[in-house]
């Protein structure tokens, strides 16, 4: 059911320094993107058969900008590719688990992505990504 960690999300106040930054680390950006019902820009660099994920916030009522507020900017989730995003969600809930989203959205890249609540998860938010 999973497969493997499919990136590891970054919260940070500006996107463009934040890949100016990577950039001279020796990361490479392979795709920005906004995703509008999430108020984010995002910014996909590689990292092996993972990525890291910038991301921005669009509005102040974004929920990486209130992330931003109250934690600051650094580790905002950690993505786990499922191959199937509705059973995975079934079993997180059968097990007891808090979730954020009862079924999948769309999210960056236009994959099936859906989130279970920290409180649940030891304080990781941990977000499912189909495909």
């Amino acid at each position: 059911m999973i497969k493997k960690i499919d990136h590891i999300g970054v919260a940070v106040k500006n996107l463009e320094e934040a890949i100016e930054l990577y950039k001279k680390l020796g990361f490479e950006v392979k795709g920005i993107e906004e995703v509008k019902d999430q108020k984010v820009r995002v910014a996909m660099l590689p990292v092996g058969e993972s990525k890291i994920e910038l991301i921005e916030a669009t509005s102040e009522d974004s929920a990486v900008a209130k992330f931003i507020e109250k934690r600051g900017e650094g580790i905002h989730h950690i993505a786990i590719n499922v191959e199937n995003i509705e059973k995975a969600l079934e079993n997180a809930k059968n097990n007891g688990l808090q979730l954020i989203d009862e079924k999948p959205r769309i999210g960056a890249g236009g994959k099936k992505i859906a989130f279970v609540h920290p409180k649940s998860t030891k304080g990781v938010l941990l977000e499912f990504v189909e495909g």
